[in-house]
């Protein structure tokens, strides 16, 4: 699908999109709970269908109420032994799940796109050494169960490791303990694990770590075995990492007022903020490491205003896309001057000038919002715009809705 969106003024009021993140965590908890529990607000992204889909297949009975946002989970519970998990595109529906699965199931075989599969599980494979690992293109086939344990991670990879050993550990018949092995980035996603754990009932307390690297002071977890999901009822906070996507326009002339956000939440991309009004002054310095899905509305934003540099990027190259080259690729058909790094891009000040040529998605969601930004200078075409279901599916439509001239 091509998008083609005209420069024009936007304004009007509109609803934060439901936390994805949260919304993740919520749903998964819900279905180890034992009981009926209902969660509300509930945007029905690709992603999200494919914790769903997963979760049926787990063999909890869940409705999907879309003209609600709902969704219901039944009290019921059914086992299926050596089942199938397709993730389709959700590498927080993969990792987060993938040792839950091991938890209970002695065979299991996760299937996913390409993309998924090649972003891989290796921090798990190399950490449940015990386990069998059969992978292809499109699918990864386990063969045996975690156990209680003291287990190690590096917690500079995906945080999303972290909170699926934080999920799965708690089911098991002793307790175990997960010790990180360095700094922690994306901490908030963690706090946010935590936060909806302890919202169901599980319980994890923090102990010293058994080793330090360099300002290493990160906690140990200690997980308790034999818990229980309690099942609760609970509505998704605003999501700000895709609320930034709108709120970007206001620095560009425009007036949209975003509802819904909790000032008070966890979620480590409300950060957003502080980095556009850096960004809107002059050239900035910013470490993205804790907030890198941020990272291709930032560059886009930088080279917009007037630059910047920015830091602790590693990790965009292992998302949906390469999304530092990917968002670089797009922006120099604009004329923007970027050098990526392999830990920093820099974004040089310079005049942008309207695309002679569509400018591409990618296939990834965020590179496909942050590019409609630059509608506020010229005109522009955006190909394969679809991907925008994977988190945000009524993206353009909210932009209609704010006065955005979209076909």
């Amino acid at each position: 699908m091509i998008t083609n969106i005209k420069k024009s003024k936007l304004n009007g009021t509109i609803q934060a999109p439901p936390s994805k993140s949260y919304a993740h965590r919520y749903l998964i908890a819900a279905a180890l709970s034992h009981g009926k529990s209902t969660i509300s607000n509930v945007d029905f992204s690709d992603d999200i269908m494919a914790t769903l889909d997963v979760i049926h297949a787990y063999g909890k009975k869940a409705y999907r109420d879309f003209e609600n946002h709902l969704v219901k989970f039944e009290e019921s519970f059914t086992m299926n032994y050596d089942p199938t998990f397709d993730c389709k595109e959700s590498g927080t529906t993969l990792r987060i799940f993938f040792p839950i699965a091991l938890s209970l199931y002695d065979k299991a075989t996760f299937i996913g796109s390409k993309r998924l599969i090649e972003r891989g599980i290796d921090i798990y494979e190399n950490t449940f050494k015990y386990i069998s690992f059969d992978k292809d293109t499109y699918s990864i086939k386990t063969k045996g169960t975690i156990n209680p344990s003291s287990y190690e991670l590096p917690g500079n990879v995906s945080s999303q490791y972290v909170s699926g050993l934080l999920y799965a550990l708690p089911l098991l018949g002793e307790d175990s303990k997960l010790t990180l092995t360095t700094n922690l980035e994306s901490k908030n996603y963690v706090d946010m694990t935590l936060d909806v754990l302890s919202r169901y009932g599980i319980k994890i307390q923090s102990g010293k770590p058994e080793k330090r690297m360099g300002e290493f002071n990160e906690p140990a977890f200690i997980i308790p075995g034999k818990q229980t999901y309690t099942p609760h009822d609970f509505t998704i906070e605003g999501d700000f990492s895709n609320a930034a996507f709108l709120d970007a326009f206001n620095y560009f002339d425009n007036n949209i007022e975003i509802l819904g956000l909790n000032p008070g939440s966890l979620q480590s991309d409300k950060i957003y903020k502080k980095y556009f009004d850096m960004l809107d002054k002059d050239f900035s310095e910013i470490n993205m490491s804790n907030s890198i899905d941020l990272g291709p509305i930032l560059i886009t934003f930088a080279a917009l205003k007037h630059g910047a540099r920015f830091t602790g990027t590693n990790r965009l190259k292992i998302k949906e896309s390469d999304r530092g080259n990917a968002i670089t690729e797009e922006l120099r058909k604009c004329g923007a001057n970027i050098k990526v790094l392999d830990d920093e891009i820099i974004v040089e000040k310079n005049e942008l000038t309207k695309p002679s040529m569509n400018l591409n998605s990618h296939n990834d969601h965020r590179i496909a919002m942050s590019l409609s930004l630059l509608s506020t200078q010229f005109d522009i075409s955006i190909d394969d715009s679809e991907c925008i279901k994977k988190s945000y599916p009524q993206y353009f439509n909210d932009l209609k809705k704010l006065n955005a001239s979209i076909e």
